[in-house]
């Protein structure tokens, strides 16, 4: 593809709205334009990179036994509320209507749509394990779309779903969707971490995403040395417990004017944070319940759901807090609290003389202690991990990354069949609900997090296997007859022998050419200027090098192909 042909507008500006490195890359370098907030065009240059995504996405879902399918966009509600998550999902589900004033919904994901599609045809156990998948626009309407395409509200995704039998079945597809996301993300020259997860609205027991680490990601991944690894909504951990050894104290209340939050508590009172309880509210679907937890930690309310079983979690209003406990927000305890179920953080077992808000105004309690003061219906692990804290296989400390996801796998058991009475006959007869499994894959997300883990100060350094095009010719000026013959023939010859080739035709400085060549960061670059040629050279240079190797024109042909391959098999590890 010549550069006068195609379109590729790079510009220098820092696009004004982009907050992350691949935002500004993607724009800078003309892969993508904004129509509206969180929805993009996506340029030839761009689409051509998530085309390789896909490719890479389509071979290793057919390897491992998952056929093609493809899914309509728009959604009735009435799927949606057959599985209760028309409301469960929250607003970022994006809703329309028909001439008929029928409810619609643009999927951001297709559980519904695949398991109507399963229960109406598929009867017998012989037809499982059963693994469909689409590539597709999805849709989510994030009220505040950031990122580029980290967050956008419309976006490229691969999802599948699988159907079983049992669990055992289940287990073993699970386990090769796990192998082929390895493969995928391997492929695309991506440095990942697959950790445990939260399975969040799509709901399920075991779940895995795939981290791309990446310094500027934008979640936390946490790990031991002995190999544990998970998201830090997704992990589990001991906090480190204090070894003072302290007796019980009078229960004392105190007047506090003023101070309702941790900060402000603790240090009127002169005590440390992890003193002091806080006492949390939430509304888990018809029910109230409180939260107890260190003034030093924060809630995990992943955690909390799955605790609790509630579909849909809230935090109480201040008017709801006020008509449970008495007192406003920031005043609220467990001591003398009645009629609502408690639940405390592990962290708080063995603590003493801790400081609570007495559900009085501007008073809180000192020296409070369990179970003498107020009792807990139970304690579980509801706190938010972070580094340093305990490992719960090994003991050892944790530490944090960066990461960025760009898949998730999980295993939804019944949860879809169950809400939508989905069954098939089972050897002996009998109905029986699928066990089903879920896989997703943003693709458009593993472009922008390719650029997060691959670039310079100059631009984006694509990795091979996923580079719009392998080798950019750049003659310097294409004025002069003798240069552009020789990069026109080596640009023929490169096609001939299958390689996808951009020659930069236009009547630009070269200065100007080396910095765009930089910015959309194709992988190999072949300069053919006149001084060189009259010696008898060219020069090729790697974008992830600084090294610039001379070369006879002729040679050169077979070095590029030489180059190009090892570059895959550094990546694909062939």
């Amino acid at each position: 593809m010549r550069w006068s042909q195609t379109f590729i507008p790079t510009q220098k500006e820092i696009p004004a709205e982009a907050e992350v490195l691949s935002h500004k890359l993607m724009v800078r370098a003309g892969l993508m334009r904004k129509l509206t907030s969180g929805v993009y065009t996506y340029l030839p240059l761009g689409l051509r990179i998530i085309q390789k995504v896909e490719q890479i996405v389509r071979e290793e879902m057919n390897r491992a036994g998952a056929v093609e399918l493809l899914m309509p966009i728009m959604h009735p509600a009435e799927l949606w509320q057959e599985s209760g998550r028309w409301s469960i999902y929250g607003k970022e589900l994006m809703k329309l209507k028909d001439r008929h004033d029928r409810n619609f919904a643009l999927g951001p994901t297709h559980e519904e749509v695949i398991t109507d599609l399963i229960r109406s045809h598929i009867r017998s156990y012989r037809k499982l394990p059963l693994t469909l998948y689409q590539i597709q626009t999805k849709f989510r309407d994030e009220i505040r779309p950031r990122f580029g395409v980290m967050r956008a509200r419309e976006f490229v995704m691969k999802d599948a779903y699988s159907f079983h039998e049992d669990e055992v079945s289940l287990d073993k597809i699970y386990q090769r969707m796990y192998q082929a996301y390895t493969r995928i993300f391997q492929r695309c020259g991506l440095l990942t971490a697959p950790v445990k997860a939260d399975s969040g609205a799509i709901g399920g027991d075991v779940t895995h995403e795939f981290m791309v680490l990446a310094d500027t990601g934008e979640s936390e991944i946490l790990s031991c040395l002995c190999g544990y690894a998970a998201s830090a909504e997704g992990a589990e951990s001991r906090i480190p417990q204090s070894s003072i050894e302290e007796k019980p104290k009078r229960l004392e209340k105190v007047n506090t004017p003023g101070a309702h939050t941790v900060e402000q508590v603790t240090k009127f009172l002169g005590v440390d944070a992890k003193r002091l309880v806080k006492s949390i509210f939430y509304r888990c679907d018809d029910r109230m319940v409180a939260i107890l937890i260190r003034g030093d930690r924060d809630i995990n309310e992943a955690k909390v759901r799955r605790v609790l079983s509630c579909d849909q979690l809230e935090m109480a209003t201040a008017e709801e807090i006020l008509q449970v406990t008495g007192a406003p927000m920031g005043f609220s305890g467990p001591v003398g609290l009645e009629g609502i179920e408690r639940v405390a953080d592990l962290s708080l077992q063995g603590l003493v003389n801790v400081v609570v808000g007495a559900n009085e105004d501007q008073t809180h309690m000192m020296n409070v202690n369990f179970p003498r003061d107020f009792s807990v219906d139970r304690f579980e692990e509801l706190h938010l991990a972070q580094a340093g804290d305990l490992c719960r296989l090994c003991g050892k400390p944790l530490t944090s990354r960066r990461g960025i996801e760009v898949g998730q796998i999980f295993k939804l058991g019944t949860k879809y069949s169950t809400s939508m009475n989905a069954h098939f006959l089972d050897q002996s007869g009998r109905e029986k609900l699928f066990v089903m499994g879920c896989y997703g894959i943003g693709i458009t997300r593993t472009v922008a997090a390719t650029i997060e883990q691959y670039h310079d100060q100059a631009g984006i350094i694509w990795p091979m296997t996923i580079a719009p095009y392998q080798v950019l010719i750049l003659p310097l000026n294409v004025a002069h007859q003798e240069t552009m013959d020789a990069a026109v023939g080596i640009y023929g010859a490169l096609i001939e022998a299958g390689l996808e080739v951009l020659l930069d035709d236009r009547d630009e400085r070269a200065g100007f050419k080396f910095k765009d060549a930089d910015l959309i960061g194709i992988p190999i670059r072949l300069t053919v200027g006149e001084k060189s040629l009259q010696q008898e050279q060219v020069e090729l240079k790697l974008r992830r090098q600084d090294q610039v190797v001379k070369v006879h024109p002729e040679e050169a042909i077979s070095r590029i192909l030489e180059m190009v391959s090892a570059e895959r098999a550094a990546i694909e590890g062939a």
